[in-house]
């Protein structure tokens, strides 16, 4: 498989959350694959698949807008947003994260990390703990 065709992929596989076939996750990951983001860590492509169904039922949507890539040979790193609808965060409006993920592979990806501000996603969104964090954020920004 090209890196071209796994980068494809890739994006097409976490386009729309809501429609990721959790069963062909083989096509795109290797066995004993490593993905990590600010909370969780991930081995095994069972352990992949059990956390995506998990992520999955949390939310009513969950897409991701690829803005920018830069791949060498067997890694890629791709800037995106993630526009997502939880229904106990936000009031259930969409929340829009800036993130990069960071892949690694050979015939399939054996590395996945997700960098984003859990601020951003969560905390903001949280009544009380929502605003001191968004106090926190400008005060530090000043």
């Amino acid at each position: 498989m090209s890196n071209n065709h796994i980068i494809e992929l890739f994006k097409a596989s976490y386009s729309d959350m809501m429609q990721l076939d959790l069963g062909h996750l083989d096509q795109l990951y290797t066995r004993d694959m490593v993905f990590k983001d600010p909370v969780h860590q991930v081995r095994g492509l069972p352990a992949m698949q059990d956390y995506m169904a998990d992520i999955s039922s949390n939310v009513e949507e969950c897409r991701f807008e690829f803005l920018d890539q830069l791949v060498s040979d067997n890694a890629a790193y791709m800037k995106w947003d993630m526009h997502f609808r939880h229904p106990k965060l936000g009031g259930g409006h969409l929340i829009t994260v800036r993130g990069i993920s960071q892949i690694h592979f050979d015939e399939q990806i054996h590395y996945h990390e997700d960098a984003y501000d859990m601020g951003q996603m969560v905390y903001e969104h949280i009544p009380v703990i929502g605003g001191v964090t968004r106090w926190l954020k400008a005060r530090l920004a000043a």
